[in-house]
């Protein structure tokens, strides 16, 4: 019954993939890269989106942050806490108090889904970013600079099938610079990590 149970449980995460390392390395460059000039800063990061909790848990290793690991999933958040990650079960960053991280990193959602082949699964809500693959990004952008510390950054994967020209003038709209900080091409599409300041 346990493997079962656990089974279950990992194909109900999303699991570690290109995208999650592509993420996962760039947080770690750039937070350490900038822990010597700046060691009060960037000591709260929150991972939104967490999955199975890879990226937190590298982001926990690689920096002395604290680090907190965040998913709508139940299974993800059970996932990550069995990781050791301090977990929390929230929709975006609503639970979260006003200018709480100097940091927030997301791998949302970001596949275009036509809304006739989506299915109700944990998987699917994973996967799946709406007809234009930003359903999840804009609210995200629209809310995220609440809980980001006065000098915090986000950092935010993006797929070219989602338009990232589109995502960053969304960011801009929401008071965000954007730069592409990492990036890596596959036959399909190419992954790149934004980073997003004020």
């Amino acid at each position: 019954m346990e493997l079962q149970d656990r089974r279950g449980i990992e194909t109900d995460v999303y699991q570690p993939a290109e995208d999650s390392q592509l993420l996962a390395d760039a947080v770690c460059e750039r937070l350490g890269r900038d822990a010597g000039d700046t060691a009060e800063k960037r000591r709260t990061v929150l991972e939104v989106g967490t999955g199975s909790g890879y990226v937190a848990d590298r982001i926990a290793e690689a920096t002395d942050a604290r680090v907190i690991a965040s998913d709508l999933n139940p299974h993800a958040v059970r996932q990550a806490r069995e990781r050791g990650l301090e977990t929390v079960r929230a929709d975006l960053v609503s639970p979260f108090v006003d200018g709480a991280f100097d940091a927030v990193a997301f791998n949302p959602p970001y596949l275009p889904t036509e809304p006739d082949t989506e299915w109700d699964d944990w998987m699917e809500r994973a996967l799946s970013g709406g007809e234009d693959g930003r359903e999840i990004i804009d609210p995200f952008l629209e809310s995220v600079g609440r809980v980001l510390a006065p000098d915090g950054v986000v950092y935010l994967l993006v797929s070219s099938l989602t338009d990232v020209d589109a995502v960053a003038e969304r960011a801009g709209e929401a008071g965000f610079s954007a730069a592409a900080v990492a990036d890596h091409s596959f036959p399909f599409e190419t992954l790149t990590v934004l980073e997003l300041f004020r």
